[in-house]
């Protein structure tokens, strides 16, 4: 009976080690995915405060490429750059995975006290698939 409650001990422990080396692999890649998304981001906010139309789709896919017009930039720009120039604050608010794609979500706090915005990121095979400013 001791034997076997050692060896049941012994393979518990062992469990909780490989599961929390898995955990802190996990927490790694997921540190790493979200400062690479963030550097898509930030080329994203930049593109819209200077309104550069090329830097903007850039890392884009065909759709996106396709589905983003000059005028649409412009417009967004137009409302928020003003902003933007006044300084801004963003904080990480999680990860979703819809129709295949991985979706991360960002909130943008703007400095002149006015109202947050809601940032939507789609990537799809490394390319931005979607870009939403809400």
């Amino acid at each position: 009976m001791r034997r076997e409650r050692k060896y049941r001990t012994k393979f518990i422990v062992s469990v909780c080690v490989l599961a929390l080396v898995a955990g802190m692999a996990v927490a790694a890649t997921a540190a790493e995915e979200k400062k690479d998304t963030a550097g898509v981001l930030m080329k994203l906010l930049d593109a819209v405060e200077a309104g550069d139309y090329d830097s903007f789709v850039a890392d884009g896919d065909a759709a996106f490429k396709a589905g983003i017009t000059k005028q649409m930039l412009e417009g967004v720009s137009a409302q928020l750059a003003p902003r933007m120039k006044k300084g801004y604050e963003r904080t990480y608010l999680g990860q979703l995975k819809q129709q295949g794609c991985k979706v991360y979500l960002w909130k943008l706090m703007f400095k002149d006290g006015g109202d947050d915005t809601l940032a939507k990121l789609v990537l799809k095979d490394g390319k931005v698939a979607g870009f939403w400013l809400q």
